[in-house]
């Protein structure tokens, strides 16, 4: 095992020798501690015929093993006053639980044994084919989902960020428990998967428990690389999704840089002055973006009812978004026009300097109250180090920090260019069939 220690961040890490990494720290604010294991790989790691696998595998791994039968986690874990979840996403899938401190080893051996000893019984499985159908069309009820996915497939022609977490529904429906297994055997291992605790522990015995409990397991295969590069885009895309409901939707998706890229930190300030703040916390409501520029020029002047952008730290390039929400009166012309206008307005004059100053503020606050549970700390650590690296979490403020009012002009000139979006629109249709 190979240990190493960032004592300016009182972050230790160490290695085991099936190459699992452990990232450990330490807190005394309360008697609590979270676990988390991260596994490298979601949906970009999906090809057209199994989209939706990793997502599927995810619940799958509930499903019970010989130590742990189907509904022992559960009890488990409430009869010792904790909590415990699961997700999947573009480029991981992550589980986790938040327990007393004393009781924090029974996390540990959970994820040690779901890691190579989960059954995936034939009948779970077709069970879990209905469970996860339904899930999916949950999400059709959500004209913003149907739209999402939509701009989301024609924005990408290669690359498997093409698709939702949630998967084609034809390849929910012919997918197999063998193609689930194999699935499971080839990505959840010790080599392509991350420790993350942080909690009222010591961070070296903890270390030493990670090590006693997951270093017997065996490595897995060599992680099939993705190895898709999608194609500079040369024009505007546009997508139209009709469906049931009375209120339009607007989506503008722009190609943008991956997190590790300079470019990405600019365009976070950018996207603060555009959109409002940013949450950083795993399960909290996002942050009040009244005073932001698309705010005040769309809401404000009573064009639309809501707007908002999204800009996520991904492995490979993915999209900067914006969405928009009409009121039944609304132009949707007029409404597109001045959206366009308002990005043209930051590409042509940049942004002020009090905008610039309150962008590095409200993300310099976001940040620090993120922090304030063990949860969001291991959250953030270890969605940092699957999608870049530690330092990538460790500098985030400095980064974002280092950030020129010049740099974030011209990433808004380089990446807000029209030849680069697809613009996708919800016409509803009063009556129409589900």
């Amino acid at each position: 095992m190979r240990k190493n220690t960032m004592s300016e961040n009182t972050i230790q890490t160490a290695t085991l020798e099936n190459g699992l990494r452990i990232l450990v720290k330490e807190t005394h604010h309360a008697p609590v501690a979270t676990f988390w294991v991260w596994y490298g790989v979601g949906s970009r790691n999906e090809v057209q015929g199994k989209t939706g696998i990793s997502h599927w595998v995810e619940h799958m791994m509930f499903k019970g093993t010989e130590r742990f039968p189907k509904g022992a986690i559960d009890r488990e874990i409430a009869r010792h006053g904790g909590m415990f979840n699961a997700m999947t996403w573009l480029d991981f899938t992550a589980y986790y639980a938040v327990l007393p401190a004393p009781n924090i080893q029974l996390a540990l051996d959970i994820e040690a044994d779901r890691m190579v000893n989960s059954a995936f019984l034939p009948e779970e499985v077709e069970a879990e084919r209905t469970v996860i159908l339904s899930e999916r069309h949950m999400y059709e009820n959500y004209p913003s989902f149907r739209l999402s996915e939509a701009v989301q497939a024609v924005a990408f022609f290669v690359h498997p960020y093409h698709h939702e977490t949630i998967g084609w529904e034809s390849d929910l429906r012919t997918m197999t428990r063998d193609d689930l297994y194999a699935h499971y055997r080839t990505y959840y291992t010790p080599n392509n998967a991350i420790a993350v605790a942080i909690g009222d522990f010591n961070a070296n015995e903890m270390i030493d428990r990670i090590a006693e409990t997951f270093g017997r397991l065996p490595r897995g295969p060599e992680v099939p690389p993705v190895r898709f590069t999608e194609p500079p885009q040369n024009g505007e895309r546009r997508i139209t999704v009709h469906g049931p409901g009375s209120t339009r939707y607007l989506q503008a998706a722009y190609k943008a840089p991956s997190a590790t890229s300079d470019d990405w930190f600019a365009l976070a300030v950018l996207d603060t002055v555009l959109g409002g703040p940013e949450s950083f916390s795993l399960r909290g409501p996002a942050p009040n973006a009244r005073t932001s520029r698309l705010y005040r020029a769309l809401v404000d002047s009573g064009l639309v009812a809501s707007v908002s952008s999204s800009l996520i730290p991904t492995i490979d390039p993915f999209l900067y978004t914006f969405h928009v929400t009409l009121f039944p009166t609304s132009d949707p012309q007029v409404v597109e026009n001045r959206l366009f206008e308002e990005l043209e307005r930051v590409r042509a004059e940049g942004i002020t300097e009090e905008e610039y100053q309150k962008a590095l503020k409200q993300t310099r606050a976001q940040f620090a109250f993120s922090m304030e549970s063990v949860a969001n700390q291991a959250y953030w650590l270890g969605f940092a180090s699957t999608i870049a690296d530690t330092d990538w979490f460790t500098s985030f403020i400095d980064r974002f920090s280092r950030v020129t009012r010049e740099d974030v002009q011209r990433v808004a000139q380089t990446y807000l260019s029209p030849r680069q979006r697809t613009v996708g629109w919800y016409i509803p249709e009063e009556g129409a069939a589900q």
